[in-house]
């Protein structure tokens, strides 16, 4: 499934969906943006977004050594390929004009409920606050009422800005948990949900 998301000059959704991967491309705004299935094994584009964002959005609450530990632990080649084969992760891209400007990853029926879980959504520092955030939710969102799941769920660091981007999108906190993730590290999150 390919999904077309139209950002008009007031930053206004349209959304168009076409089953398949053929897609024919219409100008219906100033901006493009397909939102497609990572298809890469190397997850290319993926690790670079990672490797942009993590420092802008994390240099002032986590050290370099948590953030070199965390990258390779998270983004690894064999870490990225053993959360979409072996842990069934989703991962999706937000490309403007064959440039990817952000991802995210999720997956069905967390915890053996029907939620989806949100793992990953970073989009390149420079595209913030255009839309292609909600723009991978609103697909997450879609592809979740399609497989009749209930709910959105996600960490989130406890000092990241993230936060209020999510709570303008309906998300709530639920819940706080600190993860041990080794060498001496945790991640202190909030959890949030949506509910669908």
């Amino acid at each position: 499934m390919i999904f077309h998301l139209i950002l008009s000059e007031n930053w206004q959704l349209k959304c168009l969906w076409k089953i398949g991967f053929q897609i024919t491309k219409k100008h219906l705004g100033n901006r493009m943006i397909v939102i497609q299935r990572n298809t890469d094994e190397n997850f290319t584009s993926i690790r670079a977004i990672a490797a942009a964002v993590w420092p802008i959005a994390y240099s002032t609450t986590l050290s370099q050594e948590q953030l070199d530990y965390m990258m390779e632990m998270m983004y690894s080649i064999p870490s990225l390929q053993l959360q979409a084969n072996e842990k069934k992760h989703r991962f999706i891209l937000a490309i403007e004009k064959e440039t990817v400007l952000g991802f995210a990853s999720y997956e069905f029926n967390y915890s053996k409920k029907p939620k989806i879980k949100i793992h990953k959504i970073y989009i390149l520092s420079n595209h913030q606050g255009k839309g292609i955030g909600k723009a991978l939710i609103n697909f997450i969102v879609d592809e979740a009422k399609e497989r009749h799941q209930k709910g959105l769920i996600l960490n989130v660091n406890k000092r990241n800005k993230a936060i209020r981007f999510y709570e303008s999108i309906g998300f709530t906190i639920s819940n706080e948990e600190v993860i041990d993730i080794g060498n001496g590290f945790v991640m202190d999150d909030f959890v949030m949900e949506k509910t669908i």
